[in-house]
């Protein structure tokens, strides 16, 4: 039916290479090793990326409203503790001296935005007051940061 053509030295089907002097360095790039690196470098930072939020815990009011987009500086944070501490971002504020540091960082900032985080437990005059104290000192772009899974109040059934 058909003949077949034998090669010289094709035992194998790959030829052999002899070099003179020694090893001949290898063209590929071994990526292993930067593998290894982006694995371990993927893993520090998905342990450390909830460690990274900045704020003092409280027990926030639960409402039905959707979450605002995310803008690009980030905005101030102020929160009201149940006792009524007042904090600019994790820095307790004597009330009296609210409105001169909110001045002084509305003059360092670019936007207006702030996050107004209150314990339910705060009287609701609390909360005016240091609205108040955010509009005098310069941020009036005021966002109050609730929970979500509240009662929605139109009858209709939230589902968490």
């Amino acid at each position: 039916m058909g003949a077949g053509v034998m090669q010289k030295g094709s035992g194998s089907g790959r030829r052999r290479r002899h070099h003179r002097g020694g090893a001949r360095p290898m063209s590929e790039i071994n990526v292993t090793p930067f593998v290894d690196v982006m694995l371990v470098l993927l893993i520090i930072f998905m342990v450390a990326a909830p460690l990274m939020t900045v704020g003092v815990p409280v027990e926030l009011p639960k409402t039905a409203a959707n979450a605002l987009p995310s803008e690009q500086e980030e905005p101030l944070a102020l929160t009201i503790t149940a006792e009524g501490v007042v904090m600019i971002q994790k820095t307790a504020v004597p009330m009296e001296d609210l409105v001169n540091r909110l001045r002084a960082i509305a003059a360092e900032r670019e936007g207006d935005r702030v996050f107004l985080r209150a314990d339910g437990a705060v009287p609701y005059e609390t909360v005016v007051q240091v609205m108040g104290a955010l509009n005098r000192g310069g941020f009036s772009n005021i966002g109050l940061v609730t929970d979500t899974g509240g009662p929605a109040l139109d009858g209709a059934v939230q589902d968490n």
